[in-house]
């Protein structure tokens, strides 16, 4: 016989009475009581509440009032209610008429976004039309349902969204779309644009200031050649500027930052020296090719970083070392907001931010020749570096252009970064290059504050012109080589396939 469940009333207000009472004096048996009672009814409370939302844990299994974990449906109970309809192919002897789209075809402009193509689905909408004869007739139309796959390629290398999470967001809006498909659309899209990336890449070793670094990255097969020890897959970010204009570029792989500049440099033909702005890791550094010539800078946001680590722990030196740096930012900022050249701007920091860091670079000698600060300590560290790359780190003292610190390629990284961390990884090398390519097309747009999916449209549409004259065809141009043609965005249609074969669904990508 199941026994009767005790009722216990819980006054809140007395429970703190009693509690405020245990303070000042052991609880009697009755208020020890009290307590035991309401702690005991809170565990019970606790262990029934679900700490699932699977339907068999949260109203248990039929007929046995207990919860369960299995995966399947109780079969034991009644079937579960239905909605009393029947889908479409469930009218196997209906007529069945194939009803195309009124205006639009396979390969034909989005009318919507005005940008894309749409592309027909393979399973149609059905309409079941029931006419009342005797027996019962009934038709299925197939309508023809289009989508628009023009955005995949920004969404996933631009915006970070993996394809398997935009497979679930497509199928949520009706419009199936597997992550293999959309691999093989931007795979084959990469095909067609990539003499856009080459011309990047030419263009970019021209720059005046070339700036690099790297982040981690994983590629799941990346075969090594024979004799590498060497067990790290990186991205490296390189952007190069010149007049105004800013390159971004990406390379994944076994190599260093440095390495990729390398390779960079060997189409650089300007015989001025390049600037290099990096943080003073050796792996950054590249072996340049034969007749070129560089001057390092180092970035002074690193420098600055290491003193912000040990600030807690020496307040009062971190202070001074920040204040004086901080105002040689905002003299940079002055003649950034005023549009100085880069002759102006170097003559203004030679009257201003000079004088500050002779004055920083004496104090923080001083420190160590009169034994104020440990060299071995945290901020000897962090001083050390400082004076150790001074004359690289102060560089934009006497060479006109250079820039203060690294922030513009490591805010170029995050966008790898974003892909790292939303699809983990690249599936395969191949997959890693069609991603570095997007990734450098679309930043640079974006640093150009051009239309990046329209960019993308429009190269695909042009594929023929742009492989003949790609430097036409760069973000910051491409708007005018158009106009020169007189296109319209309303009258061209997107190729839909390169040429040649598809790679096997085993490339796709996270």
């Amino acid at each position: 016989m199941k026994r009767a469940r005790r009722r216990i009333d819980v006054n809140l207000e007395e429970l703190d009475r009693v509690l405020d009472g245990a303070r000042e004096a052991p609880l009697n048996e009755a208020d020890y009581d009290k307590l035991k009672d309401a702690l005991h009814a809170m565990a019970a409370l606790l262990a029934r509440a679900p700490n699932t939302e699977k339907t068999s844990a949260v109203v248990g299994n039929a007929g046995t009032g207990e919860t369960g974990d299995g995966d399947g449906p109780d079969v034991s109970g009644p079937p579960p209610a239905g909605h009393g309809r029947n889908g479409a192919r469930a009218f196997a002897g209906a007529d069945r008429v194939a009803i195309p789209h009124q205006n639009l075809k396979h390969g034909d402009r989005c009318p919507e976004c005005g940008q894309g193509n749409v592309y027909a689905q393979k399973e149609p909408k059905a309409l079941v039309r029931i006419v009342g004869q005797a027996p019962l007739a009934a038709t299925v139309y197939a309508l023809e349902r289009l989508r628009c796959g023009a955005m995949i390629a920004q969404l996933k290398y631009g915006s970070g969204i993996p394809f398997y999470r935009l497979e679930r967001l497509e199928g949520q809006l009706g419009i199936p779309l597997p992550a293999a498909t959309q691999w093989e659309i931007v795979e084959e899209a990469a095909e067609v644009i990539k003499p856009a990336r080459d011309e990047l890449v030419r263009q970019a070793a021209q720059g005046e200031v070339l700036h690099n670094d790297d982040t981690g990255m994983r590629v799941l097969k990346l075969e090594r050649e024979p004799g590498d020890q060497r067990t790290g897959v990186f991205t490296s970010g390189i952007v190069s500027t010149a007049q105004g204009r800013k390159i971004a570029l990406y390379f994944t792989g076994r190599q260093h930052a440095g390495e990729n500049l390398a390779d960079v440099l060997k189409q650089r033909a300007v015989v001025a020296p390049v600037i290099q702005m990096s943080d003073a890791l050796s792996w950054n550094a590249p072996k340049l090719p034969e007749g070129v010539s560089m001057l390092v800078a180092h970035c002074l946001a690193h420098g600055r970083r290491q003193i912000v680590e040990v600030a807690q722990n020496f307040p009062v030196e971190c202070r001074y070392v920040l204040e004086q740096l901080g105002e040689v930012y905002g003299i940079d900022a002055q003649a950034r907001d005023a549009g100085m050249t880069s002759e102006e701007r170097l003559r203004f920091h030679q009257q201003h931010s000079k004088p500050i860091l002779e004055a920083l670079h004496g104090w923080l000698e001083a420190q160590f020749a009169e034994r104020k600060v440990e060299p071995n300590s945290t901020l000897g560290k962090a001083i050390t570096y400082l004076l150790r790359h001074w004359k690289a780190l102060t560089l934009f003292l006497r060479q006109a252009g250079a820039p203060l610190d690294n922030n513009l390629c490591e805010r170029a990284l995050k966008r790898a970064v974003l892909h790292r961390k939303n699809a983990l990884f690249y599936r395969t090398l191949n997959g890693s290059q069609v991603g570095d390519l997007f990734m450098s097309l679309i930043h640079t747009c974006e640093l150009c504050g051009a239309d990046s999916f329209h960019y993308l449209t429009e190269l695909q549409r042009r594929s023929p012109e742009l492989a003949g004259h790609p430097a036409q065809w760069m973000p910051w141009n491409y708007r005018e080589t158009l106009a020169r043609a007189g296109a319209t965005t309303d009258q061209q249609t997107l190729p839909r396939t390169r040429s040649g074969a598809r790679k096997s669904s085993g490339d796709e990508e996270a």
